[in-house]
């Protein structure tokens, strides 16, 4: 049996904005749950394609059926943080992603977190992932 090999780790690197924290000067906590998209869709975009173009092109969309945030630190207005972002599974019309966002200047991990997407048209209806786009994910999993 061949040996698996790791799921790839795609970063993203932002400035916290004063917009999103709360009068404490804290990252409000649903912001990490924007910030969770902001690394899928940087990750698609890393891989070569775009969530718009799954979405025009193909009729496919990934819509969230399940979310999970840890909190570990705050994040400040002004941090530089890194969304690490990756596929913890992929099946056929299922995608799972983990994330894990880090302060840049300490290393500290601010959070920690999953989400589950189905495989959708745009009538809601789940399909099948795209073959042009399954070996991408696949790979990106390290399941290839």
């Amino acid at each position: 049996m061949p040996a698996r090999s790791e799921a790839q780790v795609y970063e993203t690197r932002f400035r916290v904005r004063y917009a999103e924290t709360d009068q404490m000067g804290v990252v409000y906590h649903s912001n990490f749950i924007i910030w969770f998209e902001v690394g899928r869709v940087e990750m698609l975009r890393q891989m070569g394609f775009t969530y718009s173009e799954m979405e025009k092109q193909d009729g496919t969309h990934i819509a969230v059926v399940e979310m999970r945030c840890r909190y570990k630190a705050p994040a400040r207005y002004d941090d530089m943080v890194t969304i690490r972002t990756r596929l913890v599974n992929v099946r056929d019309s299922l995608l799972h992603f983990g994330y894990a966002v880090v302060r840049d200047e300490d290393g500290i991990l601010l959070a920690e977190g999953e989400t589950v997407h189905l495989v959708v048209d745009s009538e809601f209806k789940r399909i099948p992932l795209p073959q042009k786009y399954l070996a991408s994910f696949l790979q990106a999993a390290g399941k290839n």
